[in-house]
């Protein structure tokens, strides 16, 4: 086994166990606080913080990686999120909104960092002629396992929610990633990702327009996801069809287990994995304006009193898929287009949008869902595929 090959599998290792821990305590924070009466707008702003913190960390977190090595701000973005479990296991009276967005902030702040350095080491692994190829889809599979292990964590929040209550599902999790922090330590080189030349922190922000217009389109695509998908959809489903905690999180944990196994196979499927070169903004385009007519389908079904439960189903299944190849297609551009110095810096800016894209996301997911409903929540999600797909509409072709 190649050493590129060892450290591509001890990235995705420790970008699985937090993604276990990053899906369980989302599922745990909105079905246990919801239990013990906040209301859905108050659910969505505990995750004001987690969102806010990550378009700081995706920006400065970039510049960072460059400076210190990729493994290091992954290493410390594990850290950091031991440290947010650990904060929710304190008694019910000191969980304030303004204490659990803290640590929620220190939860986004985690995941950004951790997301960041995964995918931008991965340009560092890739030096073959074959880079196109191999580049997608070590990209796709990293981040289509992620997906699946995020919903495996969805399904594992709500079953430790079930079983251990509240805080000792936070401290399995807590332990549990601590021991791969440690693991990862003693086995990732020190040096990775860092760049030849320092540097500077006013070139943070992108110089190419290609990227620039990459992440704007990131910002509204992520943004229709969160819409519904944060708070709305398991509201609606434990109030609407009166599901328990298993099967809410059953459900949510299938689909993005689902979505996952599609990201993963999307060089396949899109036909790119044999004959050397990647997708390109065209193809970003085309798939955005075919997810825009999904959720504007199953908002008109539920509109038309059709079978509610049915539609939902399966009418978010569809969505799933062709969200993760739009995903997936995105995720591989931004490291396509990224030359090997500044792919942390690009990279940390997309993810800058993605994190904006989804707060504005999740804070609409609270206050539609409170004031339009679900199908309020469904149209605003294709309301803003169909502006990322007019702003994909500028991607040109990846230059050779």
């Amino acid at each position: 086994m190649s050493a590129a090959l060892r450290h591509y599998m001890m990235i995705t290792g420790c970008y699985w166990a937090f993604t276990l821990t990053d899906g369980a305590i989302r599922m745990l924070v909105v079905m246990y606080f919801h239990l013990i009466g906040y209301s859905p707008f108050e659910v969505a702003m505990l995750f004001l913080f987690y969102e806010a913190f990550g378009i700081v960390t995706n920006l400065v977190g970039g510049w960072l990686g460059s400076r210190i090595g990729l493994n290091i701000t992954m290493h410390i973005g594990m850290g950091l999120q031991v440290i947010a479990l650990s904060m929710l296991m304190v008694p019910d009276a000191w969980l304030t909104v303004v204490y659990v967005m803290f640590a929620q902030a220190l939860s986004g702040i985690a995941k950004d960092l951790n997301k960041m350095s995964a995918k931008a080491s991965i340009k560092m692994l890739v030096t073959d002629d074959d880079h196109e190829t191999k580049l997608f889809k070590w990209i796709a599979v990293l981040t289509g396992s992620k997906n699946i292990l995020k919903g495996v964590g969805f399904f594992l929040g709500a079953l430790l929610l079930q079983l251990v209550e509240f805080r000792g599902a936070l401290a399995i999790l807590s332990i549990g990633l601590l021991v791969v922090l440690v693991i990862s330590i003693v086995l990732l080189p020190s040096d990775l990702g860092k760049a030849k030349s320092k540097p500077k922190f006013k070139h943070i922000f992108s110089k190419s327009k290609k990227v620039n217009w990459l992440s704007a389109a990131r910002f509204f695509l992520f943004g229709s996801r969160d819409v519904w998908f944060v708070v709305a959809l398991p509201v609606y489903l434990y109030t609407e069809f009166k599901w328990n905690f298993m099967q809410v999180g059953g459900y949510l944990a299938l689909w993005i287990i689902g979505y996952g196994i599609i990201q993963a196979f999307a060089p396949k499927l899109l036909k790119y994995s044999h004959h050397g070169k990647g997708p390109d903004g065209a193809t970003a385009k085309t798939w955005a304006f075919i997810l825009a007519l999904v959720p504007a389908g199953i908002a008109l079904a539920l509109t038309l009193n059709m079978d509610l439960l049915l539609v939902l189903l399966f009418g978010l299944i569809l969505f799933g898929i062709i969200f993760a190849i739009n995903s997936s297609v995105h995720s591989y551009l931004i490291v396509a287009w990224s030359e090997h110095d500044k792919v942390a810096m690009n990279v940390g800016f997309y993810y800058m949008a993605n994190a904006g894209g989804r707060l504005f996301g999740t804070l609409l997911s609270g206050w539609g869902y409170q004031t339009y409903g679900f199908t309020g929540c469904l149209w605003t999600s294709s309301i803003f595929i169909l502006i990322s797909a007019l702003l994909a509409t500028q991607l040109s072709a990846p230059e050779k």
